[in-house]
């Protein structure tokens, strides 16, 4: 096997190489896509943390709001 690749013309292994290259290429752009992708995930994540504890403090308040007015009723 390996005197088969010593023994391959300059062309052909040129040829390997250039293969070699587009195909680092294309794992390049895949990484890229990922990794961008990740980073919006993690973006969306932040802002939904963000919302969620707005919206508890707003149940809280209202919870408060609801004990007022039973006791307000309550008189």
């Amino acid at each position: 096997m390996a005197e088969e690749i010593i023994n391959l013309a300059p062309d052909t292994i040129a040829d390997l190489i250039t293969q070699l290259g587009s195909i680092g290429k294309w794992i390049q752009a895949v990484g890229i896509v990922v990794i961008l992708w990740l980073i919006f995930e993690i973006i969306i994540l932040i802002n939904n943390r963000i919302r969620r504890k707005q919206l508890y403090k707003i149940e809280e308040q209202l919870k408060g709001i609801e004990k007022k007015l039973d006791k307000v009723l309550k008189r």
